[in-house]
C-alpha cells in the first residue's frame, strides 16, 4: 500500500457524480428563483444571468458542501441579493450616471429614472441595509421571515426598515 492510497482511504472524498446530482437537483429546483430575485434587484436580465452563474458557483466552490438541513431557497435569495447589490455598486462605481437628466421626465421614463436612482441609493447604503430592503420590497418577505433571516427582532426589522426608506428616500431626493 503507498502512502497515496493511505490518504485517499483516510479522507475519503464524495464522487463527483453524487456532487453533480445533488447540485444539478438543486439548480432545477432554485434557479428560476435566484434569477427572478437578482432581475428585481438589478433590472437587467444579462445582470441576472451573471448573479445566477455567480450564486450557483460560490456554492459550488463553498466547503463544506451543504447538507440536508441547509436552507436553500433562503440562502439563495440571500445570495442572488448581495450578488446583485455588488454588481448594482461596481457599475455605480465605474459610470457616474447624470442625475440632472430625468428629473422633469414624466411617465415611463419617469418609472424607469426612479428605478435607476434607487438601484444607485441601495449602492450607496450598507449591504446588510440594502439586502434587508431588497428582500422585504423586492422579495416580499414579511417582517417575521426578516426577523428569522438576520436573527433579529421583528421590532428591530421594522425600525431598521424605516431608517433605510428614510435613508433612500434621501438618496433619491438628491
Amino acid at each position: 500500500m503507498t502512502m497515496g492510497s493511505i490518504g485517499l482511504a483516510v479522507h475519503p472524498q464524495p464522487t463527483p457524480i453524487a456532487v453533480t446530482n445533488d447540485f444539478q437537483s438543486l439548480y432545477m429546483k432554485h434557479s428560476q428563483t435566484v434569477y427572478r430575485t437578482a432581475l428585481r434587484v438589478t433590472g437587467n436580465p444579462a445582470d441576472a444571468e451573471d448573479v445566477l452563474q455567480t450564486v450557483f458557483m460560490r456554492l459550488l466552490r463553498q466547503e463544506p458542501q451543504p447538507d440536508a438541513s441547509f436552507a436553500a431557497e433562503a440562502y439563495l435569495r440571500r445570495a442572488a441579493t448581495n450578488a446583485s447589490i455588488d454588481i448594482i455598486r461596481r457599475r455605480s462605481s465605474q459610470a457616474e450616471t447624470p442625475l440632472e437628466l430625468g428629473r422633469e421626465r414624466a411617465g415611463p421614463e419617469s418609472t424607469a429614472f426612479l428605478k435607476q436612482r434607487l438601484r444607485e441609493a441601495l449602492s450607496k447604503i450598507p449591504p446588510q441595509d440594502a439586502e434587508l430592503f431588497c428582500l422585504k420590497h423586492l422579495e416580499g418577505l414579511s417582517y417575521e421571515e426578516l426577523a428569522e433571516q438576520f436573527g433579529i427582532e421583528r421590532g428591530t426589522v421594522a425600525s431598521r426598515l424605516h431608517r433605510i426608506r428614510h435613508t433612500l428616500q434621501f438618496e433619491i431626493a438628491k
